[in-house]
C-alpha cells in the first residue's frame, strides 16, 4: 500500500514535470513577442528591451526553462503580461467558479449515466436498449461548444428561463468567502441567492457534462451486462432473491469498480473542457482566464492556466486510484502482489 501510494505520487510528479515541459516548448513556438505584450502597445524599443531583461527572456532557451521549473516548484508561475499582476493569484481568483461548474456537471452526468447504463444492460437486446444506445450515440456525438450555444440561444434568449451569463444576477452576488457562489449563499443562509447560482450553473453544466454522460452510461452498461453473467449472480438468482436486488446491491455494486475510475478521470477532462463553456457563458473560469490569455499572447498566463488543469487532472487520477484501491479487495490484491 505505501509503495504503490509513492509510486503513485513519483509518476504524478513525473506526468507534471511532462505537461510544464510541453506547454514552455510550445509557447516559445507560439508567434508573439512576450516582452512586447507585457511593455504595452505603445512601449519603445528601449522600454520593450527593458521589460525582456526584467522577465529573463533575453537570458538562453536552456536557462528560462530552468528557472520556469524553479519558480513553478516554489508556488509561482510569473507574472500576467496582460493584467501584470501574479499568475497564482489571477487563476486562485477565478479556479472556484470552474470547480463549481465541472461539480455540478458531474452531478447530472452522474445522475442521468448510471440509471441509463442500468435500464440498458437489464433490458439487453430489447427495445429499450436500444432505444437508449441511440440517444447515447446522438446526445454523445453533439459539440460541447454547439450545444452550449444552442442552449444559450434556446432557453436563455429566447424561453427566457435561464439566465445566460455570470455566476450571479447583478444584485445577487454573495459576499466572497469560498468563491464558490452556492457555498458562499448557503453560509449566509441566503437561499435565494442559492436558487440564483444554481440557476446560473444549470445551462452551463449540462452543455458541459453531455458528452461524458454517453461515455460513462456506456461504461455502465457494459460493467452491468458483465456482472449480471456471473456465476453470483445466477446462485442468487437460484435462491429467489428479488431482481431488484440483485440489480442494485449485486449488479451494480460490482459494476461500480471501474465505472468510479472513469468518472474520476471525467472530473480532469471536465476541467480541460471547461474552456468552451466558459467562454460561451462569460463564466470566470479557468477557462474564461486561459482564453482571454491566449488572445492577449500572455504566455506566462496560459502557461499557468495549463499547469493548473493538468495538475488537477493528476491529482484527480491519483485519488481516484487510491480510493478504488480501498474499496475493491480485487485492486488491493494486484496491487500488494505487484509490490
Amino acid at each position: 500500500m505505501v509503495y504503490f501510494i509513492f509510486r503513485r505520487l513519483g509518476l504524478a510528479a513525473l506526468s507534471l514535470w511532462g505537461v510544464a515541459t510541453i506547454v514552455f516548448v510550445m509557447s516559445r513556438l507560439i508567434p508573439g513577442d512576450i516582452a512586447g505584450v507585457a511593455a504595452g502597445r505603445f512601449a519603445s524599443a528601449e522600454q520593450i528591451e527593458h521589460v525582456r531583461e526584467t522577465l529573463g527572456l533575453n537570458k538562453p532557451l536552456v536557462v528560462q526553462y530552468w528557472d520556469f521549473l524553479v519558480h513553478a516548484v516554489h508556488g509561482d508561475l510569473g507574472t500576467s503580461a496582460y493584467t501584470h499582476q501574479s499568475v497564482v493569484s489571477g487563476i486562485g481568483a477565478v479556479l472556484p467558479a470552474t470547480i463549481q461548474l465541472v461539480v455540478c456537471g458531474m452531478i447530472i452526468t452522474i445522475l442521468l449515466a448510471v440509471p441509463l447504463g442500468v435500464l440498458s444492460a437489464v433490458n439487453e437486446g430489447r427495445g429499450g436498449d436500444t432505444a437508449i444506445r441511440l440517444i447515447l450515440v446522438l446526445e454523445g456525438g453533439v459539440p460541447v461548444f454547439w450545444l452550449a450555444i444552442m442552449l444559450r440561444w434556446i432557453f436563455g434568449s429566447i424561453l427566457g428561463w435561464f439566465p445566460i451569463s455570470s455566476t450571479n444576477s447583478l444584485n445577487g452576488a454573495p459576499p466572497h468567502v469560498t468563491g464558490f457562489s452556492v457555498l458562499d449563499s448557503l453560509l449566509f443562509g441566503d437561499f435565494s441567492n442559492v436558487l440564483d447560482s444554481v440557476g446560473h450553473l444549470l445551462l452551463p453544466a449540462i452543455a458541459l457534462s453531455a458528452p461524458f454522460i454517453a461515455t460513462l452510461a456506456r461504461n455502465v452498461r457494459s460493467n452491468m451486462m458483465s456482472a449480471l453473467k456471473s456465476d453470483y449472480i445466477t446462485f442468487a438468482v437460484s435462491k429467489g432473491v428479488p431482481p431488484g436486488r440483485i440489480v442494485i446491491h449485486h449488479g451494480l455494486r460490482s459494476a461500480l469498480g471501474s465505472t468510479l475510475t472513469i468518472a474520476g478521470m471525467q472530473f480532469g477532462w471536465m476541467v480541460s473542457s471547461a474552456v468552451l463553456v466558459e467562454a460561451v457563458f462569460s463564466l470566470p473560469g479557468v477557462g474564461s482566464y486561459m482564453y482571454h490569455a491566449i488572445v492577449n499572447h500572455d504566455t506566462f498566463a496560459v502557461l499557468g492556466a495549463v499547469l493548473i488543469i493538468g495538475f488537477v487532472f493528476i491529482v484527480t487520477a491519483l485519488i481516484v486510484d487510491l480510493v478504488q484501491m480501498s474499496i475493491d479487495p480485487r485492486v488491493r490484491n494486484v496491487q500488494v502482489g505487484v509490490a
